[in-house]
């Protein structure tokens, strides 16, 4: 599947009266319309929407990696300062990181919808086109789905399928002591976005501050499919995770799952200026904050040290992704955090549940 075959002039439906609601279109015309904008299906996906399932053939030597995760409206996003196509981007890309964790090809989605009747019919044709357009960068394929009313709030459920050879796998209990842990991107940058959202109309009043990288990392995600993949099919890193739920909790999955400890260069985190300077604003340490703020969807990886040429080869294929390391897995199963004034245990990070 060509890029550029999801979004044609003609999958795109006319826009609504700007008053019209799901709950007057009904189910049947909703289901009519997400089909108009779905491509015909390629030829390994034998049955798909419109059927009680989604049929498709396995590619070949591979194994299946399946995700899902769930958006729910006031607890994921606000509608008040998210657009609609972003949250559909976003609905999407979180499946897509973690797959990129594992080194999986993307192949085949499904959306589930719990809508409520007021939602306006123009904000889910745009949530579609969030989500099939970020379909369409990555070569998956939008095969089915649900859609239900609720009296709730806005529900976004997506599950996702990549392939992986069984010996490219990248789990989140391979590594071993004395790896070098790697993340991509900058870290702490959603956090600030989603911070500023909720704060900059009181926080700002008289001063202009740039934050569009901070918000576009914390509406728009973009998973790092492709290095994600090299990953796994050249056996670089031993061990993987997204940082959905931040660089702490990320660096504890690891770490637990692979049995080890680690200690971090808390200086050698990236950080952009926007980050730095929007934490620093709000009297927050701008460092703990990376390291506990969600919603980075980059990779943390452990590698051997012998990999480290291989490694940054991937990294030039990518069109130059930035590549960081932050510190490495030990033997002792201590987190430590090395900062300038000394050393001290790695804070927690974002729980669910927790008050």
């Amino acid at each position: 599947m060509k890029h550029g075959r999801w979004i044609t002039h003609a999958n795109v439906p006319s826009p609504l009266p700007s008053r019209v609601t799901v709950g007057d279109l009904g189910e049947a015309t909703l289901i009519s319309r997400i089909r108009s904008r779905v491509p015909p299906a390629p030829s390994w996906i034998l049955t798909s929407i419109g059927d009680d399932g989604a049929v498709f053939e396995p590619a070949r030597g591979t194994v299946d990696v399946i995700t899902t995760d769930t958006l729910v409206e006031g607890t994921h996003f606000d509608k008040s300062f998210v657009p609609s196509q972003d949250i559909g981007h976003k609905s999407l890309a979180v499946n897509l990181s973690d797959l990129a964790a594992m080194g999986a090809t993307p192949r085949v989605t499904v959306l589930s919808l719990i809508l409520p009747p007021t939602l306006l019919a123009n904000d889910l044709d745009a949530i579609l086109g969030g989500i099939l357009a970020l379909a369409d960068q990555h070569n998956i394929v939008l095969a089915g789905g649900n859609i239900t009313s609720t009296h709730g709030p806005l529900v976004i459920g997506m599950t996702a399928l990549g392939s992986v050879r069984r010996r490219r796998i990248i789990s989140r209990a391979g590594g071993r002591p004395g790896d070098e842990l790697w993340v991509t991107g900058d870290l702490g940058a959603a956090a600030a976005g989603l911070d500023y959202l909720q704060h900059q109309p009181t926080t700002l009043i008289g001063e202009h501050l740039d934050m569009r990288h901070c918000v576009d990392r914390y509406r728009r995600p973009e998973p790092r499919v492709r290095i994600g993949m090299l990953l796994g099919r050249n056996k670089v890193a031993r061990a993987g995770v997204d940082l959905s739920d931040g660089l702490a909790d990320g660096l504890r999955q690891i770490t637990s799952a692979s049995g080890t400890g680690t200690i971090i260069d808390g200086p050698s985190l990236p950080l952009d200026p926007q980050t730095k300077h929007w934490f620093s604003k709000r009297g927050l340490d701008p460092l703990l904050a990376a390291l506990t703020g969600g919603d980075d969807y980059e990779l943390l990886i452990a590698v051997p040290r012998s990999h480290r040429r291989r490694l940054f080869a991937i990294s030039r294929l990518t069109d130059g992704v930035p590549l960081t390391r932050i510190g490495e897995l030990t033997e002792p199963p201590s987190l430590v955090l090395h900062t300038p004034s000394g050393n001290q245990d790695l804070p927690a990070g974002y729980q669910h549940f927790n008050k």
